[in-house]
């Protein structure tokens, strides 16, 4: 049997009677997409020319053009204690370093026209692939409860009366009611959110320039030493390449003949801009709390209601009750960001199996949404740490997973004509995913040793910086381990591929 994802085995939805069948086509009334996992083909991919550039590049520049970019620059101070010009360099390397898979992946999109877990298969296999699904899954959730926790501390800022919760289930059904409709609503709405949003933060800047409060930060190094900036930089890092798992999602639409130089540019144009940008006035702003004055308002506003509160102190005393509205947008930018979350968290959930296709995709979105929803609520009061956590936790697998993918590309496969992407859904056709695993379970074991956490430091990152924390190295090493142990597993695994292939087609009753 050939298993033929996105679909039913044996039915159309036009024309069947199963529940399956009748909510896919009531799906369509509404015109909700109802696509899966399945390739497109190429004449349905429409998004030709400047056009699908743009698609991609204002893609990203909205998704990251948010109020979560900025947080991650406060974490410089709140967190690790960087001063101002080490939190700024570490941020611009990490983060040029951090999305360079990301681009690469998102020219994938249009040459196979498969989505980036489908794609995975030919690096992990068809049964390897559910593990890292997985975590994609874990990571897609994560991702947008910590970005709801941020939107409501911002509403809670405006309106002590509105309560973390409240502003949580705001976030949560805004992005719903835009990812339920599918990639074209999902692009349409990214590519004009980040206006709005990009205004705001000007006008953020200019009041805090005009305030006289920037030419008053210390512009020199925090009390950090290299540990705290490796640290930092992991959150960095995890921040600007958690995108790479779902990269060529939003490019699948895009013809096979699109250039793949214009697409990694223009990916790396939309990424690399708002991600600095917020992350730089992050670091600005929160460093203006260390000024010893006697009364410093942007202490008060942060211990009073987190990031929302800080801004706050920002805007309110100099443009008063607009400052209020800016806010507002602010907290409802965090939906382009969490579009691409929950819309590949639908995607994702149908690579496990025929039973998670047997699911009408929006029924994932809806499922999706409740989980950021029950996670986010519980972590409102703890967000710094969450945070800090949850970065850590994406930049770890995600470096693991960029290990092993990397050298399946660019060694054993030798770039793009390595693939047949016509077998992208034949168990017998794909590596059979012991190396990967095997590698991956390496890569973890990297990650352990160069791990910094608060519960747990590695013993190679107690010597990368002081003690007791020393510095996070956990995603560096995790990197290694994993390309490593691949180059060596995979060689061998390829002198036995076609007898494992076939010892677990008969085990599974794939072909």
């Amino acid at each position: 049997m050939v298993l033929e994802d996105g679909a039913v085995p044996g039915e159309s939805f036009e024309y069947g009677n199963s529940l399956y069948a009748k909510l896919q086509r009531l799906a369509g009334k509404f015109y909700i997409e109802q696509r899966g996992i399945e390739r497109v083909p190429e004449d349905e991919r429409h998004e030709v020319g400047i056009k699908g550039l743009l698609n991609v590049s204002t893609m990203w520049f909205s998704a990251n053009m948010v109020v979560s970019t900025f947080a991650i620059g406060m974490l410089a101070l709140r967190v690790f204690y960087l001063g101002f010009a080490d939190a700024i360099l570490a941020a611009l390397f990490f983060n040029l370093l951090g999305i360079i898979p990301v681009c690469l992946f998102s020219s994938f999109g249009p040459r196979f026209g498969l989505r980036q877990m489908v794609l995975s298969r030919f690096w992990f296999g068809w049964y390897g692939v559910k593990l890292i699904a997985l975590f994609n899954v874990l990571a897609c959730i994560g991702w947008s409860s910590v970005n709801a926790i941020v939107g409501a501390q911002l509403l809670n800022a405006v309106n002590s009366d509105v309560p973390g919760a409240a502003g949580i289930i705001i976030i949560a059904i805004c992005t719903m009611m835009i990812t339920i409709f599918g990639y074209k609503i999902v692009h349409i709405y990214e590519f004009w959110s980040w206006i709005p949003t990009f205004i705001i933060f000007l006008i953020i800047l200019g009041v805090f320039a005009h305030s006289g409060d920037f030419v008053k930060l210390p512009m020199g190094v925090g009390t950090s030493e290299m540990g705290d900036v490796l640290s930092f930089g992991a959150a960095v890092f995890g921040f600007a390449t958690g995108w790479v798992s779902y990269a060529a999602d939003y490019t699948v639409y895009q013809p096979s003949n699109q250039s793949r130089r214009k697409i990694f540019i223009w990916n790396y144009v939309g990424l690399i801009i708002p991600l600095c940008f917020c992350e730089f006035l992050g670091i600005a702003v929160m460093t203006a709390t260390t000024l010893n004055d006697g009364n410093n308002s942007y202490m008060d506003g942060l211990n009073t209601a987190g990031t929302g509160g800080l801004l706050a102190a920002v805007l309110r005393p100099h443009i008063g009750r607009f400052g209020d509205f800016c806010l507002v947008v602010l907290a409802l930018s965090i939906v382009a960001n969490n579009c691409p979350n929950i819309y590949s968290f639908s995607l994702t959930i149908q690579v496990f199996g025929n039973w998670t296709r047997r699911v009408p995709r929006f029924i994932w979105t809806l499922v999706g949404t409740a989980a950021s929803i029950a996670i986010a609520i519980p972590g409102y009061s703890h967000f710094f740490s969450v945070l800090d956590n949850f970065m850590a936790f994406i930049g770890y697998w995600l470096a693991i997973y960029e290990g092993i993918s990397l050298t399946e590309h660019f060694y054993f496969r030798r770039g793009m004509k390595g693939y047949q992407p016509e077998f992208y859904n034949q168990p017998s056709k794909l590596p059979p995913g012991l190396a990967a695993i095997g590698a991956f379970c390496f890569g973890i074991a990297g990650m352990v040793c160069g791990i910094s956490q608060p519960w747990y430091v590695g013993p190679i990152a107690l010597h990368a910086g002081e003690a007791p924390y020393g510095g996070d190295v956990g995603f560096e090493l995790g990197f290694a381990f994993a390309a490593t142990t691949y180059l060596v597993f995979r060689t061998i695994e390829l002198k036995y591929e076609e007898q494992i292939i076939a010892f677990a087609c008969r085990i599974f009753g794939s072909k």
